[in-house]
């Protein structure tokens, strides 16, 4: 395959999504923990959960999928969370949206936001912020 769709690519994705996964638990475990524990609201629990997983998933894409030697890490940290909060407004969006207008289970819904805001964060950070 050439161009931007080759074996490289596939495999950054993969690492990506491996990434991403640790999130996953990052997210989830600290929005459990806001929620559930300290009764912040959910919509707030989300956000601080996607926060502390948006930035470990910069560190380890920067150190591993992307192997970024770019000098100015904190221009490429703000990049990153910029991207993550556009992300944070698609995932609060879609959770809000599934929760209250299909009454859909909180968990499973935030589930479903983290699945389509990967595929968005990966393609606008693999053009934008690692390019």
């Amino acid at each position: 395959m050439n161009g931007i769709f080759n074996n490289l690519f596939f495999y950054k994705f993969l690492k990506f999504g491996v990434v991403g996964f640790s999130g996953v638990f990052i997210d989830f475990g600290f929005t459990y923990l806001c929620k559930e524990i300290f009764k912040i609201p959910k919509y707030i629990s989300n956000a601080i959960g996607f926060t502390i997983a948006a930035s470990s998933n910069y560190i380890l894409n920067r150190i591993w999928t992307f192997e970024s030697h770019n000098p100015h890490v904190t221009i490429e940290f703000f990049k990153f969370f910029c991207i993550s909060l556009l992300g944070l407004g698609i995932n609060t969006f879609i959770l809000y949206t599934m929760v209250n207008k299909f009454n859909r289970n909180f968990y499973f819904s935030k589930l479903v936001a983290i699945a389509i805001v990967t595929i968005w964060n990966f393609f606008i950070n693999i053009i934008f912020t690692f390019n």
